[in-house]
């Protein structure tokens, strides 16, 4: 395999996990927000408060984007072990 083809294979693999993180992450980061200026306004300081709305967030995102991002996962590795033959010379 060339520097080039590890090269490839490692930006594709960056590409997609960026991909597939992004609408969890989003998501996790608009709720710590909105929780945040929320506490901040009514000065309430509850820790709770802090990390139940992102886990039911997150859950209801993976839940919404779950079948796309297990179809890009599967597509992804499917194209990697068709093109294994290619990459070991």
């Amino acid at each position: 395999m060339t520097d080039a083809g590890v090269l490839d294979l490692a930006q594709r693999a960056i590409a997609i996990t960026m991909l597939i993180s992004a609408p969890v992450l989003g998501v996790g980061l608009v709720v710590g927000l909105l929780v945040s200026v929320f506490q901040a306004a009514t000065q309430i300081q509850e820790m709770t408060l802090t990390f139940v709305p992102k886990i039911v967030a997150v859950a209801a995102v993976l839940v919404l984007f779950g079948p796309w991002i297990m179809r890009s996962m599967v597509n992804f590795t499917s194209k990697l072990f068709c093109s294994l033959p290619n990459l070991v010379h």
